[in-house]
């Protein structure tokens, strides 16, 4: 962050951890603000000389950004390991909370879908103000000449899909094929038995029939997912997965 004079934490080339943030450097002050007394993630805050003073002529929006303390607040939602590892695992402003007041940081669980089935390329979790948890995911395509997704699965999907035996070659032919919707409900169940709550598993699940990208207006110029734009781009997929609040 520019808040920060650019760095607080840090990997080395001696003392590194895969996927971690790093360490806080001499002199910075680094702590996780209100954890959630299960997952123990909470917004990384830092304080230290090398917080910067505030914003040009805007006393509101600095105060908005450090508190009476002098704690610089990122708006970043992480954890900290047992080694001083510092982990960003989603926003503070991305966070879900369902119907019944559960705070649920999108991100990880979105990567582990991803994980656990490689024939998906993105994932948007839904459930902000409703009893359970969805997904709209997106299939892993060919690009053409722009660089903008076609209809045609990529190549590593479509070998993966003849191993059990679906003859589908481009998204349209995918999204109604039951061997794909079975890949994704079994890595869906796999996902959610390392679920950290009842309320962070999900239920149901909506292959769309174009892949996120910049052009669609799904994603910003660095890649990062506009969730609440998606949302609204695909509204009525969405409110079919919730039937009961129709």
């Amino acid at each position: 962050m520019s808040e920060t004079s650019s760095v607080a934490t840090v990997n080395t080339l001696d003392n590194y951890k895969p996927t971690s943030v790093g360490r806080a450097l001499n002199g910075v002050e680094v702590k996780i603000f209100e954890p959630d007394p299960e997952t123990e993630d909470g917004e990384i805050c830092f304080r230290g000389r090398n917080i910067f003073m505030g914003y040009l002529d805007n006393e509101e929006k600095t105060k908005e950004a450090i508190d009476d303390e002098g704690w610089l607040h990122s708006g970043d939602i992480g954890r900290v390991d047992e080694e001083g590892f510092y982990y960003i695992t989603g926003r503070k402003k991305e966070l879900i909370i369902t119907k019944g007041g559960e705070n649920i940081a999108p991100v990880p669980i979105e990567d582990c879908i991803k994980e656990e089935v490689p024939i998906i390329s993105n994932v948007m979790l839904v459930g902000d103000d409703k009893k359970y948890l969805t997904m709209l995911v997106t299939l892993r395509v060919k690009v053409d000449e722009n660089q903008s997704p076609t209809d045609n699965l990529a190549d590593s999907v479509v070998a993966l899909l003849s191993q059990h035996n679906s003859q589908s070659t481009t998204v349209t032919e995918a999204k109604d094929d039951d061997i794909v919707k079975q890949l994704i409900q079994e890595g869906m169940e796999r996902a959610n038995e390392r679920a950290i709550s009842r309320a962070a598993r999900i239920q149901k699940f909506t292959i769309l029939p174009v892949e996120f990208s910049i052009e669609g207006n799904e994603l910003t110029s660095t890649m990062k997912l506009k969730r609440s734009v998606t949302a609204k781009k695909y509204k009525e997929e969405i409110d079919k997965m919730y039937p009961e609040s129709q």
